[in-house]
């Protein structure tokens, strides 16, 4: 089978969606109220960072992904552990992801539909997309993108236009000091989207010009955070930020305030199409790097692995938690600090100092042979 290879452009489409993604459902930067939106832009800072030390990862090891660096870095044995690990991981973002989703739909769209329904449609969807290829996510991604930034415009115009949006809503700045973003930005919001970014590094590897792709990287990061500050900014100025604390779908409310004449009005779908596709792209990205890991393990072609991974993860978005609320706790007290952190930094940061120690010592090992 010929190697799949996507795009730049492709690959700007899929950073953005990814960075989108459930981060709309669950709106970053609300524990500091009027700054919220402060602190996703100054999340936006560090993420570049940290998406530019993945991808410094890939350049140290190019050609190659996550496990196949792990091997290179250790050995086969080790890196299988690894492997496993960062596989389920994967699976369990997914799993999480689709949860986001299915709740979301449940509570507005389809509140008669079982949620497990909606998860499976989604979940089939996306198992769909990888078996086709990564190429077509690419291509999909590519086509549908530009929709979402026409939407979000048509979001901002709309709210402005009925008199809902007001900037004396965000008011004041830094009322409460500094405290409130920094306690905001640590951990979790660097976690999401930011360091789920490390799983990039199954993608990297089949960019067409891989030389050229750190600005376009940095670039759409840089874009995509501005997208979820210019959005946390909107759901602030519009709902205000007590109200959007305690919504549980805030980018949803503050659509929902929309009306103009008794005319435009419920148009949820323009919110939820930039969700939805964020979801696909996320969630798609997840189970092929999960995917790709099972490949490196069992040396089989990662489409044997679909069906099963694909029923696993809608039996397990839905095993995952008791209630949205549960699921929500779960994912703010313990997984940043049980997972999130040592699986986005410590071990990443342990594989860049290995491949450094490799890239000296071929050097040295160069300049030993060039004096003999």
């Amino acid at each position: 089978m010929l190697k799949e290879n996507i795009s730049l452009n492709q690959l700007a489409a899929v950073i953005i969606g990814f960075n989108l993604g459930s981060t709309l459902v669950v709106v970053m930067g609300l524990e500091a109220y009027e700054d919220a939106w402060i602190t996703v832009l100054f999340s936006t800072l560090l993420g570049l960072i940290i998406t530019m030390f993945y991808f410094s990862i890939n350049e140290l090891a190019p050609d190659k992904n996550l496990f196949e660096i792990v091997e290179f870095c250790m050995n086969r044995p080790i890196a299988i552990g690894f492997s496993f690990l960062y596989l389920i991981y994967f699976l369990y973002i997914a799993c999480r992801v689709m949860r986001d989703f299915g709740e979301l739909t449940s509570s507005f769209i389809l509140p008669i539909t079982p949620i497990e329904v909606t998860v499976f449609t989604l979940v089939l969807v996306i198992g769909y997309i990888i078996y086709l290829g990564i190429e077509v996510l690419g291509r999909t991604t590519e086509i549908f993108t530009p929709y979402s930034f026409i939407f979000l415009s048509l979001l901002i115009i709309f709210l402005f236009a009925s008199g809902n949006l007001s900037v004396s809503k965000a008011l004041p700045m830094l009322a409460k000091g500094i405290n409130p973003i920094i306690s905001g930005l640590f951990p979790y919001e660097l976690n999401r989207p930011w360091g789920e970014m490390i799983v990039f590094t199954c993608i990297f590897p089949y960019l067409t010009n891989f030389k050229a792709s750190k600005m376009v990287v940095g670039v759409t990061v840089t874009v995509s955070g501005l997208l979820l500050t210019l959005s946390t900014f909107i759901i602030i100025a519009s709902l205000g930020s007590n109200v959007a604390v305690r919504s549980s779908f805030p980018l949803l409310s503050a659509t929902r305030l929309i009306s103009i004449a008794n005319f435009i009005e419920r148009i949820d779908a323009l919110a939820l199409f930039i969700i939805t596709l964020g979801i696909i792209v996320k969630g798609s990205i997840l189970l092929f790097a999960a995917l790709k890991g099972l490949e490196y393990i069992f040396r089989l072609p990662y489409r044997y692995f679909i069906i099963p991974m694909t029923c696993i993860i809608s039996m397990f978005s839905i095993f995952i938690s008791l209630s949205y609320i549960d699921h929500i706790q779960e994912g703010l007290k313990a997984i940043p600090f049980l997972l999130h952190i040592p699986l986005q930094f410590f071990l990443p940061s342990f594989l860049m100092f290995m491949l450094l120690v490799k890239k000296f010592k071929k050097q040295n090992d160069k300049q030993s042979k060039s004096l003999n």
